[in-house]
Parts: C-alpha cells; structure tokens; sequence
C-alpha cells in the first residue's frame, strides 16, 4: 500500500499531502504519517512555509469511522494540531471538498486556510452526540465570533466557501488547482513577511462579547436539543473559550468530549450513523449492478406529497416535472411550491437566488405526456388502488423504455400496481414520508419483479435528494406504518382504559420526541387517517367520532385539543375529555391512572413486537433499517439510537414479560411476544445479535 501522506518541495514551500481515499479520513496511518512529514518540513532550513493538503475529492472530511468505539490509538489528532502549530513556519492549508470534523479542525491549527468555491466545512460531532474534541470548540470562535461558532457547533451543519470567507474562518477562495493556488498563497505570504498568528492567540472576537445574547442564544439550543447531553457540553466549551486560559479550555473540552464518547447517547446516535450506511446497501442483488442515470424527473400529482417530492429533486439540482390533470389544481401546488422556498430565503435559510433558481427547475404539465424525457417518474396521487393502477397504465404508454416508475403509495401492494403496466421489472416503491422535503426517510419497496437495476437507482437516487433510504419489502403498511399503527392503536386504548390526551402526549415528549402522537394527528389533519381507516373497513372510537364532529385537527382549530386563533399551540379541551370518558363507559371499560412510564411501555413495546415480526418475515433486512426509518420518519428520538436499537437497551426479556402482560389484559393476540423476540430475550441476546 502506498504511503497515505507524502511530502514534496515546491521550491521553498513544503508541501504535505494525505491521499486516503475516498474522503481522506484521519486513520491511525494519516495521523502517524502527518506528525513525520510535518517534522521533516519543520527541520528542513530551506522550506520557508507548509501546505497542508489532500488528494482525491475532498480535504479531510473527519475521524475514520472504522476507530470509532475502539480503543484510541496514538498519535491522535490532539498531536497533529500540536505538530501543525509547532512548525514554526506559515502553515496554509488547502481546503476543497467537505473539510469537517477533526478535518477542520486541523485546518484550524494551520495560520491560513484558502478554500475552492464550492467548499463546505462544518463541526457536525453534535450530529454523533459528541463535541470538537481538537480544539474546534476554542478556535473557531476566535476565527468566527461566538454567534456562528454557536451555530456551525450546535447544529453541525456545513457553511459555504464564500460565508466561511466573510465570518473569517477561511482566508481567501481560489480558482483552479487548490495546492497550486495554496503554495502562492504561502509563497506570498512570506514575501510579504506577514505576522504569523495562531487562531488559538486571536482574541479580537472575543473581546466586548454581549453575555446576554450568548446566554439567550445557547438557550434557545438548548430548548432544541432537550434531553441531549452534546448541546449541553458544547455550550459549556464554548463558554469556555470567555472564561478560561486557552490551555485550560482545551484540556476541559478534551474530558468533555472523553464522558459523551463513553455515554450511552453518542452509543445510540453512532449507532444510527452506521445503520443508516448499512440501510443503503441492498441485500440479494449483485456488487457490479450499477443504477441507472437520473437526468431529469417527473412527477404526478402536485398536492402537498407532490410538491414536496419536486422539491426534493429541485433541491438537488435534478430538473423536475410536476403533472396534474387539473389546471387549478397544478397552478396551486406550483404556488405553495414558491411559496415555500421564498419563504424559507426569508427567514434566511436560503440565499434568494438559490430559491429562485430551485423554483425554476420545476415546471407543470397538464398532460401526462410531460413524462415522456423523464428518467424516472414518481407517481404521487390518493391513495387508492384503481386510481394508482390507471396512473401506471397510462405511464406505460407514454414514458421511455429505460425510465424507472415509482409509486409513493404508502400502504397499497406494489406488485398489484406492477402489474398495471407491461413493464413490472421497471417499477418499484418509493415511500416518502411527510413533509416530504423535510423529512429523510424514505422506504424503497422492492416488488416481486423490480428489477436489481431499478432498485438500485431507486436507492441512489433517494441519497443524492438528501434521503436515509432503506430497502423493505411488500406488505399492507411495508415497515414503517405497519408498525406505527401498533402506536396509534395503543394510544387510543390507553385513552380508553384511563388516560387523557395530554397526559399521552406528555409521556412521549418527556421520553424524546418532539411532538406527542395526538398533537401530531392534529397538525397532519385526522380527516387523513379517517379516511384510510374506512377504506379498509377498521374503526378507531375516540378518533373516528372526533372527526365525526367534524375536529379534524388544527385545520379546523378543534381535534384532540383545541386551538385559539391564528395559534398551533395545543390547549386540553373538556368536550374531548367527556368523550373520552363517555367511549369508556359506552365500552364497559372501568377507568384508572396510567403513569408515563406505562403510557410509553404500551405505545412502544407493540412497535417493537412487530419490528420483530417485520425482521422474521424478511421484510426489513436488518434491526437497523427499522432505526432508520423511525428516525428519520417518524421522529423517534436520535440519542437512543432508534426502536430496536432502544429495545436492546431496555432488555429484551423486560419488552417480553410487559408485553405478556399486556396481552392477558388486553386479550389482543398482536399482543403476545413474536417467535422472534422470546427466542433473543430466552437466549439473553439483543437484536443486533
């Protein structure tokens, strides 16, 4: 293997290069590597100045994940900032790509930075439930200010070359070659004689810091990030970085960043960071199938899924076609479109020109023939059955021979909406979830004919738009509403047996999610599940005469709760809670208090019984995919790892006995512990055994 960092001399700049494909992690190897080839530089008389660069698409782009909850080994990065600011001599790295992480860290140890325009460069370790743990939480404040440090740290999203350059954090961006344009930076920089000042003695940004703001600031993150442990942390060092000696600050985010690696939080959040990896790797299909080229989309149906699918194209720079029969209709859904990326470039989420370009990449058509250049056509119509079947009927018509045909059906069989076209090879699920320009996750349904090609586009696909797409196979639901009706159920039968709305939804906030599942059914709107549930002939009592009184949610400022005027805020309602205790009655149900540890025992342990039987039906391939889909489609909280994830942690045999439970008191047999589960919790093993 050849050396993963070299060192060569470009008259009198040393130039140090890390070639470790593909993103250049910081392995043992690259750290070892860079500590010697920084010394040789530093003994060299005839170098003058250092250029730290990296080979391939991207300066060092973090930690090499394959170390992650091993045992450290040295050198670590802590010594390679120690040898890049001990040089002695300009050190100018060279950032193109996505520098993030101990990546970034580094490049803040060197004296400048020069950076290629499409540059990104981030701290996203609050992402993986830890903080910088190399100096990231002392310098970039120095570099930055302590309002984007708080920002770039807490949320861990990437900045811009051109932002990074107007907050200072890089020095100038340059054209063409990257080292070529860093070793005339460097070479310059020693003819001009200029003063060489490490970010960690620059206090400029630091000086007359308004305390306040920073405490409403970091209160605001911290509201955000309730029950993390990184943010909180994160805070701390940051604050640090005001009321301690640099070399105090460093060392206390050190043992910071030690006790959350160990904690069970960044155990959980590292878990989903595999998982989600391992989810877009496609069992059962060849290593050399390569999915097809998506040059351009289209989709039909431009309602709320519609629109937001668009967006997601748009958003990735795919050119995208929305069809809708009806011209009204088509007109409206293009609006809220607009409407939502001019909104979002005002409160400053989006540069407007960003916004206005994204909006024209979506066109409409009013003909289904619109479809005819699209590379891959997602049909996003109600979800019902014969109108999905005449959509594909009609797309096999018109759309060209090698175009991938997606449903975003939800629930409906995918091999019977196969089935309407001459073509079931080239159709495949592909389940958003809602809102779908938010939201990550994405189910790819693998039908009993889609072909290993189209499926693997679907799955490329569904990165490059910014999805965690994972492969689950056919059945009333798929994975993710399968097991969520489990909760729907419970939570109407723990209203039933004692508790209120508010009390349900306060157990599951407490618990980690953001917003209770009641309060959740409101602001999606009832009248949606209603309308499912009597397609397919089932009934929910509390919910179903909710919406028989018309309180379908906050579209109507009555459904679980009540809402004032102009306000999403949730209020208990009286007329709810009579229900509720009239439906107990009505059933013969004697109510009782229900304690939060309960509420969230039922509403989740049904969840994770059929996770288990999802996994036992080949249905979803690994626990983790299940994660994946929880997280990032249904909010479940990151910092404990996802359902099955959280369900190891519980103890398997703790879910079993409580389901057993469950089951002699409820006399619902969905009850009784899957094959699966009793035979892990007998046998003492978790789900990712």
């Amino acid at each position: 293997m050849p050396e993963p960092v070299t060192f060569r001399r470009d008259h009198n700049v040393g130039v140090v290069t890390v070639d470790n494909p593909p993103v250049n992690a910081i392995s043992n190897a690259v750290r070892t590597g860079l500590i010697a080839k920084l010394a040789e530089a530093k003994a060299d008389a005839g170098i003058a100045a250092v250029v730290l660069a990296c080979a391939g698409r991207t300066f060092m782009a973090g930690a090499d994940i394959t170390e992650f909850g091993k045992p450290p080994k040295s050198p670590s990065t802590l010594d390679v900032v120690a040898a890049i600011e001990q040089v002695g001599k300009p050190v100018v790295a060279a950032l193109h790509g996505t520098p993030l992480g101990g990546g970034l860290e580094l490049a803040l140890a060197c004296h400048f930075r020069v950076a290629a325009p499409g540059t990104r460069l981030g701290q996203p370790e609050i992402k993986i439930g830890v903080i910088p743990g190399a100096g990231g939480t002392q310098r970039l404040p120095r570099l930055v200010g302590l309002e984007k440090a708080l920002a770039m740290i807490l949320t861990g999203d990437p900045i811009a070359a051109p932002d990074a350059l107007a907050h200072g954090l890089v020095d100038e961006i340059v054209e063409g070659d990257v080292t070529a344009a860093a070793v005339a930076f460097a070479k310059k920089v020693v003819a001009e004689k200029r003063p060489l000042v490490l970010a960690r003695d620059r206090n400029e940004k630091l000086a007359n810091v308004d305390r306040a703001k920073f405490d409403e600031l970091a209160a605001g993150y911290l509201k955000r990030g309730k029950g993390l442990l990184a943010p909180m942390a994160a805070i701390e060092a940051i604050r640090n970085a005001l009321d301690l000696p640099i070399d105090d600050a460093l060392r206390r985010e050190w043992a910071l960043f030690l006790e959350l690696l160990r904690s069970e939080q960044a155990k959980s959040q590292r878990h989903i960071f595999f998982a989600e990896r391992e989810a877009a790797k496609i069992s059962g299909i060849a290593a050399d199938v390569k999915p097809r080229e998506i040059k351009r989309a289209a989709v039909i149906g431009a309602g709320t899924m519609g629109g937001g699918i668009a967006m997601c194209f748009a958003n990735a720079g795919i050119p995208v076609t929305v069809v809708e029969m009806s011209a009204e209709a088509l007109a409206r859904g293009l609006d809220t479109v607009a409407k939502n990326y001019r909104s979002t470039a005002a409160r400053g989420g989006l540069a407007p020109e960003d916004a206005e370009r994204r909006i024209g990449l979506i066109q409409g058509a009013a003909d289904m023939a619109a479809t005819a250049d699209a590379d891959i056509v997602i049909e996003a119509v109600f979800e019902t059955m014969d109108v999905k079947r005449q959509v594909f009927s009609a797309l096999d018509r018109v759309a060209k021979p090698d175009a991938v045909l997606a449903t975003n059906t939800s629930y409906l069989d995918v091999n019977a909406i196969a089935r309407a076209t001459a073509r079931p090879a080239s159709v495949v699920g592909m389940h958003f979830f809602s809102p779908a320009n938010l939201m990550r996750a994405l189910e790819v349904v693998r039908g009993a004919e889609t072909a290993p090609d189209v499926l693997a586009t679907a799955v490329a696909v569904g990165r490059k738009i910014g999805k965690a797409p994972a492969v689950v196979g056919v059945c009333h639901g798929f994975v993710g509403n399968r097991i969520q009706r489990l909760r729907t159920v419970e939570a109407e039968r723990v209203l039933i047996e004692g508790a209120l709305p508010h009390e349900v939804d306060a157990a599951m906030t407490e618990f980690g999610f953001p917003m209770g599942p009641l309060a959740a059914g409101d602001l999606a709107g009832l009248d949606i599940s209603w309308s499912m549930r009597k397609a397919q002939g089932l009934r929910a009592e509390i919910a179903d005469a909710l919406c028989e009184r018309g309180r379908y949610g906050q579209k109507t400022g009555k459904g679980f709760y009540r809402y004032e005027p102009g306000s999403r805020a949730p209020k208990p309602d009286p007329e709810v809670e009579a229900l509720i205790v009239e439906t107990s009655a009505r059933l013969g149900v004697a109510r009782r208090s229900i304690d939060r540890q309960e509420i969230v025992e039922r509403l989740l342990f049904p969840v994770i019984n059929e996770g288990a039987r999802v996994l036992d039906e080949g249905i979803a391939a690994r626990p983790g995919d299940i994660d994946v889909i929880w997280v990032f489609g249904y909010a479940f909280p990151p910092w404990r790892g996802g359902i099955m994830h959280w369900a190891d942690t519980v103890g398997l045999k703790h879910v079993c006995d409580r389901l057993t439970e469950f089951a002699a008191r409820t006399g619902d047999e969905r009850h009784q512990p899957a094959p699966l589960l009793a035979r892990l919790a007998a046998e003492g093993k978790g789900f990712e055994s």
